[in-house]
Order: C-alpha cells, then sequence, then structure tokens
C-alpha cells in the first residue's frame, strides 16, 4: 500500500513528493523537494490573474510542471529502490491556478494523464471540483487527514498549515471535525520581500523581527471583510496579493519597508490566532505545519497571541511539518481508489461528504 503524494502550493517555491506506507495509519517512507525554475514560477503567478492567451499559457505551463514532477518522482523511486509497480497511485493536487468559490469553480492545472504518460503509475488528480459540485469551497481538505492522525488525542487542538495561505482544522473530543482558511500565512510576506529585497523569502523572520508593527496598517488589513465571515470559507491571490497590499499602503503615511514586513508577520499571526480562539475557546494545542514552520518570529508572534494554548511544529508529535500536505494528498488518492469520503462537510460547506478525485490509470 505505497502511495506517492504530490503538493504543489500557493508558494509556488517548489514541488514536494513523497512516498508513504497507508495501513491503519499514513507514515512517510522518503521525500523529495523539486525547487520551482523561476521562469515556470513566474508563469504559474501570472495565470492567476486575467491576461491574454491564457489556455494556451496554463496548457504550455502544466507541461513544464508534469515534466518536473516526473523528474522528481522518478528521483524519488531510484533512492527508494522502488519501481512503479510498487506505487498503488500518485495524488497529484496540481497547481491552483484559480480559486473562486463565490463564483462556483476552482482550476488546478497538471495534466494527470501526461503525469501516468511519463511515470507509468495510476494518477488521482481534481481532488477540489467535486466537494465544489456539491456546494462546497473545495478548501481546505487536509483536515479529514488530520482527523486519522490526531483525532485520538485526548485534548483540544489545532492543525495549523502555513503555506502561502493558512488553514487550520479543529479537533476535540466527541465534536465533529471543523475547520477553515484564516486567510495569509507567507504570501504577503514573501511578495513584500521580494518585491523589496529580491530575495524569495524572509529567512527565519529575520527582516520582519527587524522591524516594528505599525498599528494603523494593521488595523486597516483586518478591516478586509473577510474576516469578519465564519467558516467555511476559503481564499487565496484572487484576494490577498500584493496588489493589495499596495492599495491598503497607498491610504497610510509613508511607512519604512522593514515596518511592513513585521506588521504583515503580525497581521498572519493575529488572524490566526483570533480565528482559533473565537472558533474554538477551549484549544489546548496549536501544531504548526508547512513553510511557516520554519519561521521562528512567526511562531514567537503566535505564541504571543495564543497566550493559553501550546504552540510547536507537528514534528513533535510524529508528522514532519515539511511534508503533511504531500502525505495527506497520498492519503487522498488511497480514499478515492477505495471509495473514501476525502472532505468534511463543516469544513468545506458541502451538502454531504464525497469520495473526491478523478482517476487516471496507468
Amino acid at each position: 500500500m505505497l502511495y506517492i503524494g504530490v503538493m504543489s502550493g500557493t508558494s509556488l517555491d517548489g514541488i514536494d513528493i513523497c512516498v508513504v506506507n497507508i495501513d491503519h495509519q499514513c507514515s512517510l517512507i522518503a521525500s523529495q523537494y523539486m525547487p520551482m525554475p523561476s521562469k515556470l514560477k513566474a508563469d504559474l503567478l501570472a495565470l492567476c490573474s486575467s491576461s491574454s492567451d491564457e489556455i494556451a499559457r496554463a496548457a504550455l505551463a502544466e507541461q513544464q510542471w508534469v515534466e518536473l514532477t516526473a523528474q522528481g518522482i522518478s528521483t524519488l523511486l531510484a533512492k527508494t529502490n522502488l519501481q512503479p509497480t510498487d506505487i498503488r497511485a500518485i495524488g497529484s493536487h496540481g497547481q491552483t491556478i484559480r480559486h473562486e468559490p463565490g463564483l462556483g469553480f476552482t482550476v488546478q492545472i497538471g495534466n494527470p494523464a501526461l503525469l501516468a504518460e511519463r511515470t507509468d503509475i495510476c494518477v488521482v488528480s481534481d481532488f477540489r471540483r467535486r466537494d465544489m459540485a456539491a456546494g462546497g469551497q473545495g478548501a481546505p481538505l487536509v483536515p479529514a487527514f488530520h482527523e486519522m492522525l490526531f483525532k485520538q488525542r485526548n485534548t483540544s487542538c489545532a492543525i495549523l498549515n502555513i503555506g502561502g495561505f493558512s488553514n487550520v482544522t479543529l479537533l476535540s473530543a466527541g465534536l465533529e471535525t471543523r475547520g477553515f482558511d484564516c486567510g495569509p500565512g507567507n504570501v504577503l510576506l514573501d511578495a513584500w520581500i521580494q518585491d523589496k529585497l529580491q530575495v524569495a523569502f524572509d529567512k527565519n523572520g529575520d527582516w520582519a523581527a527587524s522591524g516594528q508593527v505599525n498599528q494603523a496598517l494593521l488595523e486597516h488589513m483586518l478591516e478586509e471583510p473577510f474576516f469578519n465571515t465564519q467558516g467555511p470559507k476559503s481564499t487565496g491571490r484572487e484576494l490577498f496579493n500584493l496588489n493589495w497590499l499596495k492599495r491598503m499602503l497607498s491610504q497610510l503615511e509613508a511607512i519604512a519597508d522593514r515596518d511592513v514586513q513585521a506588521t504583515l508577520a503580525q497581521f498572519t499571526a493575529v488572524t490566526v490566532a483570533d480565528a482559533i480562539i473565537q472558533a474554538q475557546p477551549d484549544t489546548q494545542e496549536v501544531w504548526v505545519c508547512g513553510g511557516g514552520a520554519h519561521n521562528a518570529d512567526l511562531l514567537q508572534r503566535l505564541d504571543q497571541a495564543l497566550a493559553n494554548c501550546s504552540v510547536a511544529a507537528t514534528d513533535e508529535i510524529g508528522v514532519s511539518a515539511d511534508w503533511m500536505e504531500a502525505m495527506a494528498f497520498a492519503w487522498l488518492a488511497h480514499c478515492c481508489l477505495e471509495r473514501i469520503p476525502g472532505n468534511r462537510p463543516a469544513v468545506t460547506g458541502a451538502r454531504a461528504q464525497r469520495v473526491l478525485g478523478a482517476i487516471y490509470p496507468a
């Protein structure tokens, strides 16, 4: 029962690929990270907003994405001495280029037919649209995986994924699993430092830590209507992006660049903390996964904002923070093949549980 999970998130930094063994649990066997080439990253980012000749550009970009993913899978199989026939299926999230639940659609590119051809392995993909067809947001989908891994913990806890955007799963004994997108995770932090310092991300949050929070900017950003809505809810680059931030800044007096970065870090921490406290006031533990788990400044801000909770990376409870989402999509592929529902209506707002995914046989 070996599966491969493939995750390419909104940060667009690279493609996470892992092999997992699914028995009663889901255990990580090996992993491979494929950095996103700068040209492909730029092409994918451009597809997140309307422009000319989108259909052709999307088709070409997804072919490049598949070739990079297939190369990563080949490397992963070689270093684990596995053959394609040893793998039951690949669970491929693809790359989200649009997510508009309010308009009833979400788009992930990743040409699963081509990936099946390149790897000689069955591919399961297109996980989000069935939930959306059933009236859901199509996101977040990882809470069902978190439920499987951690529901047996006898505490009221939150599993917090901080990628480009942040989403939370709320688990408490005797209650149904809940979850939703909290808002920006790293997306604005990355966009601002790329724009001002031409580096990919704020390593350890060092630049943010060197600045001071601007309260006027923080309060202005918190006025965004998204934060006044209750779950189920999801969001993406369609709302929160560099242009959104610059509009916010244009309405205020000039702020030093490093102070903007500090305020963005505080913005992520405050929106996450407020969401958890409002939705599950008795939360005792917050377990962090995703790229944000490596941002020491952000974790410190979260720890301060969640004063009554312990805050730590999921590594401390046995699951790598770096590979949680890739593992989740391997598990969702398993669920599809076994006809196990992969969504949670309390999370996405779908009418009922649904088996998620489309199957492309080898």
